[in-house]
């Protein structure tokens, strides 16, 4: 039946180009913003995923910038030890010298004190950002540093911070009182007077520390002391200077870790929210085809009751 009233046709091809307007719009918006989920009204539960991980991955990239800093710091400190040690065996290779007879001690202390100077310069200026790891006060005295080494989200959605642990006590090389005089008993390597175990499994504590040595007076006997007394720190800085080379390998491994998970948490919001653009081409091209065919059957819809005047002719 025709009926110049109701054009079922027209109506039917009208309501098919509709509906391939809506696919054509949908298939450009994700052409052109690269995303399948761009809003929660795409797909509510992958925006919300998706949301919740970048706002993860932006927290990593701060972890990340932390750990650069700590590593920095790790760096200094171990670069403070490193050249401290090489100074010690200078001062070691001084007291050997003058344990030779007829050298004149007077003269090979004012090298020695040279050094030693040295050695104050090196711990004071071992600081980045305002943090030293090797010369402490009594306001900024030595303890453990936490460095964030990562960001943790469990299942629940409870987030938390992955903190790298060093206690600077074990690096302190010089430690200072209040009124800024160093302590001799404390944690400093340098700063605390030295002592050292014997062959038989005594202890012999000196009454001097690695910084007021002074040996013009000193006999044979008083040389050796202080040779075994600077060895012994040479030690125990070259144990201090392995700590911080084994908190500053695992920042670097932690680093590595970090960079690694931010890759794959965007590669796994991609995979959730990106747009294949070989598809969404294809797709497109398949619906401008059927647009056009589409304006071409509403157009002969409408042109159908055109043709009822030709009866009436």
């Amino acid at each position: 039946m025709t009926s110049i009233l109701t054009n079922t046709a027209a109506i039917a091809a009208l309501s098919t180009l509709r509906s391939i307007n809506s696919d054509m719009e949908t298939t450009q918006s994700r052409i052109s913003s690269g995303y399948r989920v761009e809003t929660a009204a795409d797909n509510a539960a992958y925006w919300s995923i998706a949301t919740t991980m970048r706002s993860d991955n932006k927290a990593l990239g701060t972890v990340q910038d932390a750990l650069g800093l700590g590593a920095a710091t790790t760096d200094v400190a171990y670069t403070a030890l490193n050249s401290s040690i090489k100074v010690l065996d200078e001062i070691k290779a001084k007291i050997t010298a003058a344990s030779q007879p007829g050298v004149d001690k007077a003269k090979v202390q004012k090298e020695i004190t040279q050094l030693q100077n040295q050695l104050t310069s090196i711990a004071k200026s071992a600081s980045f950002s305002g943090e030293n790891w090797v010369y402490h006060t009594a306001s900024a005295g030595a303890g453990t540093q936490a460095i964030v080494g990562s960001f943790n989200r469990d299942a629940q959605g409870n987030v938390s911070l992955t903190t790298l642990e060093y206690d600077t006590t074990n690096s302190s090389l010089i430690q200072t009182d209040t009124a800024g005089a160093n302590v001799t008993n404390g944690n400093g390597l340098l700063s605390n007077n030295m002592k050292f175990s014997t062959a038989t499994g005594g202890t012999v504590a000196l009454n001097y520390s690695v910084l007021t040595l002074d040996i013009k007076n000193m006999t044979t006997g008083d040389l050796s002391n202080a040779l075994s007394g600077v060895e012994k720190v040479i030690q125990d800085m070259t144990n201090a200077a392995a700590d911080v080379g084994s908190i500053k390998s695992r920042i670097d491994m932690q680093k590595d870790f970090v960079s690694d998970l931010m890759d794959s948490i965007d590669k796994g919001v991609g995979k959730l929210v990106d747009a294949d653009m070989n598809e969404e081409s294809t797709r497109l091209k398949a619906l401008q085809t059927q647009q056009q065919l589409g304006i071409q059957a509403l157009s002969i819809a409408n042109s159908s009751s055109q043709n009822v005047l030709k009866l009436f002719q």
